[in-house]
């Protein structure tokens, strides 16, 4: 069974929208540091959107490389086409991934495949690596994906076998996809950003993949959890909540960039446009609660 907290590693830029793989060696070191279970890149809060095919190979070659075998990596590979998943996830094997991710296939707000368009989909890709394979259950591609559906894909495609659940209602979800998937289920995590961590380790979730802001913390948090200490997880999880509210609801992917930039850990927050900046209101306020908890991601770089 996988536990443990693998957040999503932010892809940094310069100011003027190329790679900075200084800062990006850093930001894994950061992570390393943090004690964190495994690390996931090329996801969405890694603006996976924004890159280009050769820039992702670059920064799977460079992030694995510097790993070194410290800890898992995760590569995100998703893609409308399952020949495309399956080339980006064959690649992302070769250079040393422990895992991929994908989401269902989808483009734009009404191209989906049917149910068994997405069985075949997954089944595409499992036949291409020999490694586990983590099922995005996320809002952004518009895919609805029942327990029902989770639980087939996850007990008759072999490698298939850890899911992270982040739509609304996601402890109900979870709970209904581990009495259904059974044993095959290795993973049961949840994300965005932790906001509903606690519910979802009550259903029964024994990980969690949020952003790379506090993975120290929420670490600490599953890992109270699962040893039985729950007042102990609640209390520290209740300290950083209005934190983790703050970067959900207000900041999004420019969180982490904006601690990491405040925490002298990378270079430059920026983000590729069109998207903008924080106003600077806003990071105002989320430097101000982040500096009341002084968490790791403040300290590491100074």
């Amino acid at each position: 069974m996988y536990s443990g907290v693998y957040p999503i590693a932010p892809t940094t830029f310069d100011e003027r929208g190329a790679l900075d793989l200084e800062s990006q060696r850093r930001v894994i070191d950061f992570l390393v540091d943090a004690d964190v279970d495994g690390i996931c890149i090329l996801a969405n809060y890694s603006e996976q959107f924004a890159l280009a095919d050769d820039e992702r190979d670059l920064l799977t070659r460079t992030i694995l490389d510097h790993v070194a075998d410290r800890v898992p990596v995760i590569v995100a590979t998703s893609h409308y086409s399952a020949r495309v998943a399956a080339a980006r996830s064959r690649r992302a094997r070769e250079m040393g991934a422990a895992m991929v991710m994908l989401m269902p296939p989808y483009h734009g707000a009404t191209i989906r495949p049917d149910t068994e368009g997405v069985v075949a989909f997954y089944r595409t890709v499992a036949d291409a690596i020999d490694i586990p394979i983590v099922i995005q259950d996320a809002p952004v591609s518009g895919v609805t994906l029942s327990p029902a559906l989770l639980a087939r894909l996850i007990q008759e495609i072999d490698r298939v076998s850890l899911v992270k659940v982040e739509v609304a209602g996601t402890a109900a979800k979870l709970r209904a996809l581990i009495a259904l998937a059974g044993p095959p289920l290795e993973g049961p995590f949840d994300g965005e950003e932790g906001i509903t961590l606690f519910a979802d380790l009550d259903a029964g979730a024994t990980g969690t993949m949020p952003s790379a802001m506090i993975p120290d913390v929420l670490g600490r948090v599953v890992r109270l959890y699962l040893q039985g200490r729950r007042d102990e997880a609640t209390a520290l999880y209740e300290e950083y909540l209005l934190l983790i509210n703050y970067e959900n609801r207000q900041c999004g992917l420019l969180a982490t960039k904006a601690l990491m930039k405040e925490g002298g850990i990378i270079a430059s927050e920026a983000a590729r446009p069109p998207t903008p900046p924080l106003h600077p209101a806003t990071r105002a306020g989320l430097v101000e609660l982040a500096r009341r908890r002084d968490p790791l991601v403040l300290r590491w770089g100074r």
